[in-house]
Formats: C-alpha cells, sequence, structure tokens
C-alpha cells in the first residue's frame, strides 16, 4: 500500500535554528496520529511546519509522494484542512459564513458557492451540530462551539488529511467526544489522515493509531497505543514528581498521604476506588487488601494505599496472604469495607470483615 504521509529526517524550529531534529514519520492514508508530551515540548512547532506556517528547517515532508515544499497553495488547500487554537477574525461573520469560507479552494475568482458548495457547508454543519447556531455572530459563541465550527469549516476542505492542535481544548467531555467520534467516522468512510495534538492522555489511547512522543529536545518515541503506554513512560516523559499515572488503566492519582496506615480498606471490582480518594483527600493512610493485580481498584490502591496486599490475577488465595493482611488490620484503627456479602472469589475478603468484627475493631460498611 505504501506511505500517505511521509517526513524524512525533519527539522523544525524558529528563525533558522532547529528545536528538534530528524523526525521521522510515516502514515497510512486513513490513520490518526497524536503527539502528546509537555507544555512547550515543540508539539505545536511541528504541526505548523506540517501546515507550512513555520518553514521547515531541514528535511522533507511527503504528502501522497509528492514534496509539501513543491505543492501550491491552492493544490494544497484542496488535499489539507487545518484547525489551530487561534482566534479566527471574522468580523461580521455568521457560523454559516465561517464554515463555508472552506469551499473557496473549489469557488471561482469571485468566491460564489453554488449549491453544491451549500451542500457540502450544510452536511459539514450538521456532522459537527452546530446547525442550530448557524446564523449566530461567531464572535459571540463559546470557545466549545467556535472549536465545533471550525472543524466544519475544515471539513468542507473535502480534506485527505486535517491537522488539528489541541482541538478538545475547549469543549466539555459531551464534545469531546462527539468531536473525536466525528474524526473516527470521517477517517472510516472516508479515509480522512488525521495528525494532532491533544493533552489528555486517555483519549490520545484511545483514539490515535499512531502516537509520536516529543520531550522538547527529540523525538522520544513512535509506535502505536499499546507500544506507547508503557507502565511507568509517563512519568518519565511529563517529568511527573507528584502523584501518578497509570499507563494501563489512564488512571490519574495525586499523592498518597504519609505515614503509616490507619485505616484497612476491604474492597475490589471497583469498588474501592471512591473509598481511596476521599481517604486521600482528608490525608488518612490507609491500607488496600485483598486485591488481585487484575482488579479494577488495583491501580488506584497502587498509587494512593501505603500498602497493598495483593494476589497474582487467576490464582487462589494463600493461607500466608491471608495472614498477612489479618496482621497488617491488627495494626490499623480501623475497617472500611464497601460491601457486606461477598461473592465466590471474594471468602477470602469475607473472612477479613469477619475477623475485624470478631477482634473488636471499628467496622465501617458502605453497601
Amino acid at each position: 500500500m505504501g506511505y500517505y504521509f511521509k517526513t524524512k529526517q525533519m527539522s523544525v524550529g524558529y528563525q533558522g535554528k532547529p528545536l528538534i531534529r530528524d523526525i521521522e514519520i510515516e502514515l497510512d492514508k486513513g490513520e490518526i496520529l497524536t503527539l502528546i508530551g509537555p507544555n512547550g515540548a515543540g508539539k505545536s512547532t511541528i504541526l505548523k511546519t506540517i501546515a507550512k506556517q513555520l518553514k521547515l528547517i531541514g528535511g522533507v515532508v511527503y504528502l501522497d509522494k509528492n514534496e509539501m515544499a513543491q505543492m501550491s497553495g491552492k493544490e494544497l488547500s484542496r488535499k489539507m484542512a487545518v484547525v489551530f487554537t487561534e482566534k479566527l477574525k471574522a468580523e461580521m461573520m455568521t457560523c454559516q459564513d465561517v464554515a463555508a469560507t472552506g469551499r473557496y479552494p473549489y469557488t471561482g475568482r469571485f468566491g460564489l458557492l453554488s449549491k453544491e458548495d451549500a451542500a457540502v457547508v450544510r452536511e459539514a454543519m450538521e456532522l459537527v451540530h452546530v446547525t442550530d447556531i448557524r446564523d449566530r455572530d461567531f464572535n459571540k459563541i463559546s470557545d466549545g462551539q467556535r472549536q465545533r465550527v471550525m472543524l466544519a469549516r475544515a471539513i468542507c476542505q473535502e480534506p485527505e488529511i486535517i491537522i488539528l492542535d489541541e482541538p478538545t481544548s475547549f469543549l466539555d467531555v459531551k464534545y469531546k467526544l462527539e468531536f473525536l467520534s466525528v474524526l473516527q467516522e470521517l477517517r472510516m468512510k472516508k479515509g480522512l489522515t488525521v495528525i494532532m495534538s491533544i493533552h489528555e492522555l486517555e483519549l490520545a489511547e484511545r483514539v490515535s493509531d499512531k502516537i509520536l512522543c516529543v520531550n522538547g529536545k527529540y523525538v522520544e518515541r513512535l509506535g502505536r497505543p499499546e507500544e506507547i503506554f508503557r507502565r511507568g513512560y509517563m512519568k518519565s516523559l511529563f517529568g511527573i514528581e507528584t502523584g501518578s499515572f497509570d499507563e494501563e488503566s489512564s488512571s490519574m492519582e495525586l499523592q498518597a498521604a504519609a505515614g503509616k496506615p490507619k485505616v484497612f480498606v476491604i474492597a475490589g471490582g471497583g469498588t474501592g476506588r471512591t473509598i481511596y480518594r476521599r481517604l486521600q483527600r482528608q490525608g488518612i493512610s490507609f491500607a488496600a487488601g485483598i486485591l488481585f493485580e487484575n482488579d479494577q481498584d488495583y491501580p488506584a490502591a497502587r498509587a494512593l494505599a501505603a500498602d497493598v496486599i495483593k494476589a497474582e490475577s487467576f490464582e487462589p488465595i494463600t493461607d500466608a496472604l491471608i495472614k498477612k493482611a489479618k496482621e497488617k488490620i491488627d495494626c490499623c484503627e480501623s475497617v472500611i469495607s464497601s460491601k457486606s456479602s461477598f461473592g465466590t472469589f471474594e471468602k477470602a475478603n469475607e473472612e477479613l470483615l469477619r475477623y475485624a468484627a470478631e477482634t473488636g475493631k471499628k467496622v465501617e460498611i458502605l453497601s
């Protein structure tokens, strides 16, 4: 099949001074590439260079086997659309007017829209759910609405590739998901290739075919999400010193409370995370268990608990592990259990709750 977009020894920077050198990217048509990295790492510089808003300092960029440097502005505008965070100057323009400017690569010298152009504009606005604000002043809508109108404008170009810089920054959860769903739909239906940067790591992992990791000096990694989201890597890439990020679960947690555990938490199956976080907010150190390593609660427990009594996934819980958990309960002032009844594979935790009651510990059952 071969590549659709490719960079070869691309160097980017400002005023002739390279910031990041030898960037090697290769994408098939219809792939989504996401750039991640700390603020100021060079993500926007890379995107602006690809979009020809910044001069390429070194190397070559290919689009559909052609050198982009040799492509005319009109030719490029029919293949590539760009959505950046800079606010568009749109005096006295409605949202529909702004979206319709995406058709200019196809209109005549006077910029008049044909019936076919109008249909494309209407379809694009429907696709990103901005039809209801089509007649409103573009300068008087919210940042989130403005971002969706700009996406409609880009879609109106009917591009083969779209460049987006932090497109979800001003969107609430509902529109973040809708926005990325639109990109996936365009990728599947029209073979749209997407290159973008976003801050939300969990979204990057879910929407991307490939991820480019930039650290401010060079590209650290380029690969598929399962190759990038390896345990401990995000802490290194972003220089996380306080709190934690778990790559396997996309769980971000604050710093654990200091000191010896005062509370023992019995939970599992995702029922313990809210308890762990409540105790952390209160500054109460706690122990957790017994948790299987594949339990939904385990990533949060590993980040927030002073001690976790863990069992290997799919292996029976041993008497030694139960004894260890009971000894930890003995050292705590109280016990919190997320449930009062237990399933077949939770008999060890049922035994721990009974033990806590029998030994006179203060017990709080939340279910």
